[in-house]
């Protein structure tokens, strides 16, 4: 038994899961909060900062504008609430759906290389040659918390969620795992480490211009743009937040929620997030690749710096098209139900498969 690949995973799992991404669900709530008050000219959340805090010379001021105080807040806040259960659910379900939502967006981030490699260990967690694979199948897992929320809620509004949510989280997951398909082609394998490697070196023999698959060929700039909108809607994001819409339906497969279990579905709707960036970052951006200061090479045993720079960009990566998500949500207004399932099936499910077997030409007639 190799004792040492088992502590150094366990001490990535620790590490990868309770302090980067539950803190960066915490901050993603706060940076989302603060994004909609510059969207509509608000000042956003600013009453959580301690008293002493306020009247520090210099730098109070700026931590009561921030409102970084207010994850730290929340998180009490959430656990110390009455844990309410309404007489008229189906108890055993009723518990069971939160987790069941949470846990497959923590899966997915597992097998995602969130840098090259630190102390001669490879960052990611799990490297698997089927990464993609094994990430479509988690991702599919996703709608049963949320289909079994609306189930076990007892309540009409909760269950028409639910129903809205299976159609369309089953409708888009076609068309995004069609849509890497042409990645796949072009790579030639499944491993995600074998993606970052092809999207090295400069881009037509130019160093400085990124080499990243979003910029290859036309096919790949329009897989990118159908898997971001895909993914909107398997994370059930504004215009796609039809499973929750608060002018119809309360708010969907929530409403019978409060508590912790409420803030289990908030947890996972931000870690889905996380991991559909990260895998957006992946495929389509390079990973944790720069083609500037030599960052586009892994590092080696003795260049932690370089490791932890590789780290930070894969990092970078991600807050940018997490901020992305989030300012597409407070700039488009809501599909009507219809609009929705006519995109999915009727538009991007034709364009992705025809996206494909463009692809499979373009590479036939390039060999």
């Amino acid at each position: 038994m190799d004792w040492n690949f088992i502590i150094f995973s366990a001490v990535k799992v620790l590490v990868v899961i309770f302090l980067a991404v539950l803190p960066m669900v915490s901050f993603a709530v706060l940076v989302e909060r603060k994004l909609s008050a510059f969207i509509q000219d608000r000042v956003g959340p600013n009453r959580a900062t301690p008293f002493l805090v306020r009247y520090l010379p210099g730098i109070g001021p700026l931590l009561v504008r921030l409102g970084l105080f207010h994850p730290l807040a929340d998180v009490p806040k959430l656990l110390l609430k009455e844990d309410f259960t309404p007489a008229h659910v189906r108890k055993p379900w009723f518990w069971i759906a939160p987790a069941a939502a949470m846990v497959p967006a923590f899966l997915t981030i597992g097998v995602i290389p969130f840098g090259s490699a630190l102390g001669g260990q490879q960052m990611v967690i799990a490297d698997l040659n089927v990464g993609i694979l094994y990430t479509f199948g988690i991702v599919s897992l996703g709608v049963y918390g949320i289909v079994l929320a609306g189930y076990a809620s007892n309540s009409k509004y909760p269950f028409l969620g639910g129903i809205r949510s299976s159609a369309q989280m089953i409708s888009y997951e076609i068309a995004m795992g069609m849509s890497v398909i042409p990645v796949f082609l072009l790579v030639g394998d499944l491993s995600f480490n074998q993606v970052i490697a092809n999207q090295t070196g400069g881009l037509f023999g130019i160093s400085w211009l990124p080499n990243w698959h979003l910029f290859q060929s036309p096919m790949l700039f329009l897989a990118f743009c159908i898997f971001i909108v895909a993914a909107l809607a398997e994370t059930n994001r504004l215009p796609f937040d039809l499973p929750e819409s608060e002018t119809e339906l309360v708010a969907g497969y929530n409403t019978e929620y409060g508590s912790m279990k409420f803030s289990l579905f908030f947890l996972g709707e931000y870690a889905a997030m996380i991991s559909v960036s990260a895998l957006m970052v992946t495929l389509f951006c390079g990973g944790w690749t720069l083609p500037w200061f030599g960052l586009d090479q892994p590092a080696g045993p003795g260049e932690l710096f370089k490791g932890l720079l590789h780290i930070g960009v894969f990092v970078g990566k991600l807050a940018v098209f997490m901020v992305a998500l989030m300012w597409v949500r407070w700039m488009l207004p809501r599909f009507r139900y219809d609009q929705l399932m006519d995109l999915g099936w009727r538009r991007f499910i034709p364009l992705a498969l025809a996206n494909i077997v463009l692809t499979a030409g373009w590479l036939w007639w390039r060999s």
